[in-house]
């Protein structure tokens, strides 16, 4: 089935052209967690930010969420209510409709995106936010920063009916998964997939196909995905990233990531596709 795309009850804007009485939707955040409404698993709609305990750090108008104004804010300090708890953006994969958690991705990143550019990387003066735009500009010396993306490569490779998948060195170092990493400069996408294959677990592929795409507000990326063929080369992982890589075919996948992930969505196209 097709997920919803964050524009399904989203439309967005830079610039509060109505008021409205009844209300409006809150990406709230203290320290990259979002506070959750636990009765509706949805975030909270109030008619302002002094019906909570919360002094806001900053807010920034997003657009239009479900017809009614929607803000991300960032507060000073946490508290405690009955109904409502800070979790890890991380943690809501299966709390969180689809489309709400792609927005609240987006409204990480921007509310990290308006801490982190308060000075102009250029010259240090202190930055504006430019009216009816998603942009800071430094009023000396004229520069632009906009909230950007760090692009990222994840890859299905298979060799006759195995996949490979790898253990990393960091987070849950007993799961295997498939083997990523970020663009560098001046390279193609595709030219990614390469390198980050050849460095990491020492083999070269063919057949690089595009599979789809995915936001990763960790902390900003896009993470688009691909399938590949094992051309030549033996395993051989480079002990820094990857600790250990091997061969897996779908009947041996035990642990596998969230579907909503586009990493669950390459293995279960493998596992879909090669399972006897």
């Amino acid at each position: 089935m097709p997920k919803k795309s964050i524009y399904h009850d989203y439309q967005p804007s830079t610039l509060l052209d109505q008021k409205t009485d009844s209300g409006s939707y809150y990406f709230i955040f203290y320290h990259n967690k979002l506070l959750i409404n636990r009765h509706n698993n949805d975030i909270p709609f109030l008619k302002n930010l002094n019906q909570l305990p919360a002094e806001a750090l900053r807010q920034i108008y997003m657009g239009q969420l479900r017809g009614s104004p929607c803000f991300v804010v960032e507060i000073e300090s946490s508290f405690e209510l009955s109904s409502l708890s800070f979790i890890d953006l991380k943690e809501l994969y299966s709390i969180l409709e689809y489309d709400i958690y792609l927005l609240a991705g987006r409204a990480i990143q921007i509310i990290n995106w308006d801490k982190n550019h308060q000075f102009c990387g250029k010259c240090g003066s202190s930055t504006r936010t430019m009216e009816g735009e998603m942009a800071k500009i430094c009023p000396d010396c004229g520069h632009f920063n906009y909230p950007r993306l760090s692009p990222a490569i994840i890859t299905a490779i298979v060799k006759e009916d195995k996949l490979l998948m790898a253990r990393h060195t960091y987070g849950i170092t007993n799961r295997y998964g498939l083997v990523a990493g970020f663009v560098e400069a001046g390279e193609t996408l595709e030219e990614a997939v390469q390198r980050e294959i050849s460095e990491e677990v020492g083999l070269k592929i063919k057949n690089i196909k595009y599979f789809g795409s995915q936001p990763w507000p960790y902390p900003n990326s896009l993470m688009v995905g691909f399938t590949a063929e094992y051309h030549e080369g033996e395993i051989k992982v480079d002990g820094k990233e990857i600790e250990d890589a091997r061969w897996f075919r779908a009947s041996e996948i035990q642990k596998r990531p969230s579907s909503i992930s586009i990493s669950g969505e390459l293995i279960e196209w493998f596992i879909d596709k090669y399972s006897c």
